[in-house]
């Protein structure tokens, strides 16, 4: 080795042992929302009997339409309020189900269906009568075929960083919408929108006929 060579690479060595401790920090900030064993910090909005675990993953089955169920931790609310994070979760579905993610959103209902009214809806489905596949941003970026084989575990990949939201199925992209300033929704979808406050995270539990399965559920906050 050249003498020359020595002093980059001790300022190399050095920026690795700085970049390291950074590295741990982050993967540490993940927060682990699932125990793999019961609902503990999770909380429904109506109809809990529609959330059970089965084999290590909730499962979401609706005894009607429909059932909402939040990541409400040990606080004594509904949910607990994220802003800007990373989520993930590993999911499957039985053949011609429906189901979704639900971020930003809160247990206001909009209809006699209980429908979330605020939010927005990260589309699961794999049923024929619903047009918009896995993977859609529900009725704002909404996807004609799904990118994934619903009856397969697949990974949600959930990005919200100000107003833009980012979906990833199995680590590829699908979704990359920023909302707009000023947005104007449909009546029926007024709160389709980013609280600048944040908001609950929710599983949905469709209908009698939708069954999906939730695991590996985890989430990290940013800044």
């Amino acid at each position: 080795m050249q003498p020359t060579n020595l002093p980059h690479m001790l300022r190399h060595l050095l920026l690795l042992a700085l970049l390291l401790p950074l590295s741990c920090r982050a993967a540490e900030e993940w927060q682990t929302l699932f125990n793999g064993k019961d609902l503990t910090g999770w909380r429904a909005n109506v109809m809990p009997e529609s959330f059970t675990v089965v084999d290590g993953a909730i499962r979401a089955h609706a005894t009607k339409p429909s059932a909402h169920m939040f990541y409400a931790g040990d606080t004594k609310e509904g949910f607990v309020p994220f802003k800007n994070f990373i989520f993930e979760a590993t999911c499957r579905g039985e053949p011609n189900s429906n189901s979704g993610i639900f971020i930003h959103t809160d247990m206001t209902t909009r209809d006699s269906a209980l429908h979330l009214a605020k939010g927005y809806e990260i589309q699961l489905n794999s049923t024929a009568k619903e047009k918009r596949k896995t993977g859609s941003l529900y009725a704002v970026v909404d996807l004609a075929q799904s990118p994934v084989d619903e009856t397969q575990w697949f990974q949600v990949r959930i990005t919200v960083n100000g107003k833009r939201i980012q979906i990833h199925l199995n680590d590829k992209p699908v979704v990359d919408y920023t909302e707009p300033d000023n947005v104007t929704r449909p009546p029926e979808r007024a709160g389709r929108l980013i609280n600048p406050q944040g908001g609950g995270i929710a599983l949905q539990a469709h209908d009698p006929g939708s069954v999906l399965y939730f695991k590996d559920i985890r989430i990290q906050r940013l800044p």
